[in-house]
């Protein structure tokens, strides 16, 4: 356990990440860095303080603007940006955050350029795709975290139909991260091998999809601003995956050249994940009705990169 470990941006979603990666020992260190004086020191030492109960040895360090301080990182988390808030849609967030993400990981890279980069901030894919363009990296260093969280959504939504645990349920969400551009893979969904689609009606299954689909928006009703514990786990998860070469299959959003029908555009598909980043796209040999959905979530996708196009980030 030597590897470094920087996450931008200490609200709930980046300190929930730290923290799950701490109390799993996936780093040494681990660089909590926010823009506001005190919150990421603060939000590190409070998780430091539960070392010594859940015991761990990773250290956690919160620092204020510093980017010297993540110098070396191997894998570079961003969070930065507004969060949504209740009415607003993912992609209400594209002009605050184009410029936040942009100027984000050019600093990072100053110090840390052979770092792989987890983005969180939203609209998720777009940012994905700036940091992509912008930073010119190779495609596989630049992962978009959407689609391992709203495919833990769409178990959650399954295993509540079933009742049963989610963890013995297998569920794939692919497409954009928005709430209209989301594809969850019902045909692909089993339970200890069994097809959902064996087991719920049809109603109860397009139930499932439709809660999924909304499952951020919902969340955001109810808590005033966005989530956190799903989507700073969902990222320790995918970090996981990459630190401890584990070739783990997670729905995720990466630059795609051909896959699926479509080129120069970051989309959620299911990815191994290893040491190197994303190492291989999984085809899921989609059928018509599938694809058709894709191609329209592509398009919405690429509606949003547009407006990158307009802003002159990239």
């Amino acid at each position: 356990m030597s590897n470094k470990i920087t996450v931008i941006g200490a609200g709930n979603v980046g300190a929930t990440c730290a923290d799950v990666m701490a109390s799993r020992e996936l780093a040494a260190d681990i660089v909590l860095l926010d823009i506001k004086e005190g919150m990421a020191e603060g939000k590190a030492m409070d998780i430091m303080q539960t070392s010594s109960l859940r015991e761990f040895d990773t250290r956690v360090t919160g620092v204020t603007g510093d980017y010297q301080a993540t110098e070396n990182s191997d894998i570079v988390v961003i969070t930065s940006g507004i969060p949504r808030k209740p009415g607003m849609t993912r992609e209400d967030l594209i002009g605050t955050n184009a410029n936040i993400v942009k100027s984000v990981a050019d600093s990072v890279l100053k110090y840390s350029p052979n770092a792989i980069f987890v983005i969180i901030s939203n609209p998720m894919d777009t940012m994905t795709y700036l940091t992509l363009k912008s930073c010119g990296l190779p495609a596989n260093r630049v992962i978009g975290m959407g689609g391992t969280l709203d495919s833990a959504r769409f178990k959650y939504s399954l295993s509540k139909a079933l009742n049963v645990p989610s963890t013995e349920i297998q569920a794939f969400v692919i497409g954009g991260h928005g709430d209209t551009t989301m594809i969850p893979l019902i045909r692909f969904a089993t339970y200890n091998g069994i097809p959902v689609s064996e087991l719920l009606s049809k109603e109860l299954s397009d139930k499932a999809v439709a809660d999924t689909m909304v499952g951020g928006a919902t969340l955001t009703k109810l808590l005033g601003t966005s989530a956190w514990y799903a989507p700073g786990a969902a990222c320790a998860s995918l970090v996981e995956s990459v630190v401890r070469d584990q070739k783990k299959v997670l729905p995720c959003s990466v630059l795609l050249n051909g896959e699926y029908g479509q080129k120069d555009i970051a989309m959620g598909v299911p990815v191994v994940l290893g040491k190197n980043g994303c190492e291989k796209i999984i085809d899921y040999k989609l059928n018509g009705a599938e694809q058709d959905l894709f191609n329209k979530s592509a398009e919405a996708v690429r509606g949003m990169n547009s407006v990158l196009h307009e802003m002159k980030v990239i």
